[in-house]
């Protein structure tokens, strides 16, 4: 029996497995002392970028997202390859997905988007002296390159436009840092 915290795990078992996803579920004793089930879907670590100019102007995607069945607007987001840095990850994603390359990148720390029963490990990184490329999408990939001040994107951040979290952390971030 392994221990998680206050959780003993008396079996762990994979159900699903992509490139993406793993689904885990682990039969436990809970913290009361009574048995039960808990299931973990593990998401392949990520990064999130924001993209700032010398105006303190920003660029965010806007694209439809599946899962949400909408579109919205984000940070530029990816999965680390395997033989990829999340710095790496990071550069290609921004040029890929906006066309942009950036000279200076700050890490702003790494984000857990959601800890009940998902993980999915997400890198923050703030990019600026910014040069435009073109872009490079996959084809799942149909996006828009929003520019915005970065104080119109904290007021769509706050009336709830703005809604994936790791965006609004580096959004939260940025403002701090640069008010």
């Amino acid at each position: 029996m392994i221990e998680r915290g206050p959780w003993k795990v008396v079996q762990s078992r994979d159900v699903y497995a992509d490139p993406w996803i793993r689904v885990q579920i682990d039969d436990v004793i809970r913290p009361d002392g009574r048995p039960g089930i808990h299931s973990i879907i593990h998401i392949k670590p990520g990064v999130c970028v924001l993209a700032m100019d010398a105006e303190r102007n920003v660029y965010l995607t806007e694209e439809f997202h599946y899962a949400v069945g909408r579109v919205t607007l984000e940070g530029v987001s990816g999965g680390i390859e395997p033989s990829e840095t999340p710095r790496q990850t990071a550069e290609r994603e921004l040029r890929e997905e906006l066309g942009i390359v950036a000279t200076r990148w700050t890490e702003l720390g790494e984000l857990d988007p959601f800890t009940a029963n998902v993980h999915s490990p997400t890198t923050l990184f703030l990019a600026r002296d910014l040069t435009f490329v073109s872009t490079a999408h996959e084809g799942t990939e149909k996006i828009q390159c929003i520019r915005l001040p970065l104080a119109e994107a904290m007021q769509l951040l706050i009336d709830g436009t703005i809604t994936h979290a790791p965006t609004c952390v580096l959004l939260l971030k940025a403002h701090l840092l640069f008010v």
